[in-house]
């Protein structure tokens, strides 16, 4: 599976943006899709999960502000964000994982999302 980020940006606080990630190499139905984002010198962190039947999660610093969504007819995942604040500044990564014997990770390869105060 090959994962493309694309839609990150420069935003003024309380704009918005939507991130979208596009897969090949394999149909984005029978995985599990998230959002991860890092900052320099900080772990990578979960900001939101969609599982492939279209159950949600999120983290509490982005509830009621970020939407992700799936388009598997597209083979695209989603981010809506909203709201933005300046500490949602990181680039952000997809991800899609399967278990079967084992989990499976892919990764796409991040875009920046800064938003200025």
């Amino acid at each position: 599976v090959q994962l493309q980020a694309c839609g990150g940006g420069l935003v003024q606080a309380g704009g918005s943006l939507r991130l979208s990630c596009a897969a090949s190499g394999s149909a984005l139905s029978r995985y599990i899709m998230g959002w991860y984002r890092q900052v320099p010198g900080k772990q990578r962190e979960l900001v939101a999960i969609i599982s492939s039947g279209g159950s949600t999660n999120s983290a509490d610093s982005v509830k009621g502000r970020f939407t992700i969504s799936r388009d598997n007819a597209k083979n695209t995942v989603y981010l809506q964000m909203n709201s933005l604040k300046p500490e949602d500044t990181a680039v952000y990564y997809c991800n899609a994982f399967i278990v079967t014997t084992r989990r499976y990770d892919y990764w796409g390869q991040g875009t920046q999302v800064t938003v200025s105060s």
